[in-house]
């Protein structure tokens, strides 16, 4: 008898989710979580609807942290994940709990504040030499403090620059990317941010942009199905049937043209990464 490989199978399953008719495929919704960055900016309110009338297929957004994503994946609440800390992406995969993983789109990390730059950020040549201007001038800095991508990649910071965050200038808000940006305007802080989201609020704050560009500050997406091999009720063709959509040239296109003020907030990557910042 002839031997398939696994590659085989899976680009059969990839194909059927695909041209299977959508009355055959949906089985009423899909449970997506995802980062509050995808959900603030209006990214997935922009995107989804054409997903869902192709494939007859409700997608359920539950937008958190990457972390807290995870977390909703492994305990078998959710049937795929769309996040952006490529290290917990990873381990979740080699778990077995997570299976298929795809680049979806990139944007880039910034840091804001109070337009004078208090503690004088702007034109360091790092972003490591940034946070430890901030610490050491004493200004205030609002933290998500949530184990976001957001979050994980600022204790990335934290840590290169040998600095333990703590004190009455280290405020963590415990809340999504948005409304810790409403936080560290409040409090005419600095803040780290996914350049989206900031974009997305940047008429509703006067935070200002401080420092850009540093590599280290690339923000990458990628979407993830639930093992259907660990959890046997996840919703795996459904969440294939996402995957397969958002990595298409139809999704990767709607992601790129998903624009706020003139400017493009993600830059799809399913084929490879253009016109990085």
């Amino acid at each position: 008898m002839k031997r398939f490989s696994p590659l085989f199978f899976l680009a059969l399953m990839l194909l059927a989710s695909t041209c299977i008719p959508s009355a055959l495929i949906a089985a009423d919704r899909v449970k997506l979580a995802t980062t509050t960055s995808t959900a603030d900016t209006g990214l997935l309110d922009a995107i989804l609807p054409a997903f869902e009338k192709r494939f007859n297929l409700k997608v359920d957004v539950i937008p958190v942290g990457t972390g807290q994503a995870i977390v909703l994946a492994r305990n078998g609440d959710v049937d795929v994940v769309l996040v952006h800390a490529r290290e917990k992406e990873d381990e979740f995969v080699k778990s077995g709990c997570g299976v298929n993983r795809r680049d979806v789109m990139y944007n880039d990390f910034v840091i804001v504040g109070p337009p004078d730059d208090s503690a004088g950020i702007r034109g360091k040549k790092s972003a490591v030499e940034a946070v430890e201007s901030i610490a050491r001038s004493g200004c205030s800095f609002v933290s998500r403090g949530d184990e976001s991508g957001t979050h994980i990649k600022e204790k990335e910071l934290w840590k290169s620059a040998g600095i333990a965050p703590s004190g009455k200038w280290y405020l963590e808000a415990g809340q999504g990317m948005g409304a810790t940006l409403v936080v560290a305007n409040e409090k005419k802080a600095y803040c780290l941010a996914d350049r989206a989201t900031f974009m997305a609020f940047r008429d509703k704050i006067s935070l200002a942009i401080l420092y850009e560009g540093d590599s280290r500050l690339m923000n990458r997406y990628g979407v993830i199905a639930v093992s259907p091999a660990r959890y046997p009720r996840a919703k795996y063709i459904q969440a294939m049937s996402l995957i397969a959509w958002l990595t298409s040239p139809e999704g990767q296109k709607m992601i790129g043209d998903f624009k706020k003020n003139g400017l493009v907030l993600f830059h799809p990557s399913a084929y490879g990464e253009v016109g990085k910042e």
